[in-house]
């Protein structure tokens, strides 16, 4: 049994075949996630488990060397913009429309369905490297 860390085995095998650049998205219970790209879905019931929750769990487990969220977050989802700033300090962030944000779903390894349900809880993860 494994000791610590994300349980969900269908994340440890993502994240295991992660490599440099690689993208994965977390996103809300409502972002539309294209038919063709991995959908790892944790949703339980609206709000669980939260963007936060799963994002923490994440970035503990990878390099983030980029993010890429949506302008849209900034000015009607204050709170989840501040996490990130904070979560995220030091990583290169660019801000994209929300529209672009899901024209780049596709180049995802595979999307991350919280139960979020508060708009613009969406983001997309690049990979680093440790080294």
């Amino acid at each position: 049994m494994k000791k610590e860390g994300i349980l969900n085995a269908q994340l440890n095998h993502l994240i295991s075949r992660l490599g440099h650049t690689d993208m994965i998205a977390i996103a809300d219970c409502g972002l539309p996630i294209p038919n063709h790209v991995e959908r790892i879905d944790l949703a339980l019931v609206q709000g669980i488990p939260s963007f936060e929750e799963v994002l923490r769990a994440i970035a503990g487990e990878i390099v983030v060397e980029k993010i890429y969220l949506a302008k849209e977050t900034r000015a009607h989802n204050r709170p989840c913009f501040e996490y990130l700033q904070r979560q995220f300090a030091e990583v290169e962030r660019e801000e994209l429309s929300h529209e672009e944000l899901k024209r780049r779903l596709p180049q995802a390894k595979a999307v991350i369905r919280t139960g979020e349900a508060t708009p613009y809880s969406n983001i997309i993860l690049v990979c680093g490297v440790a080294f």
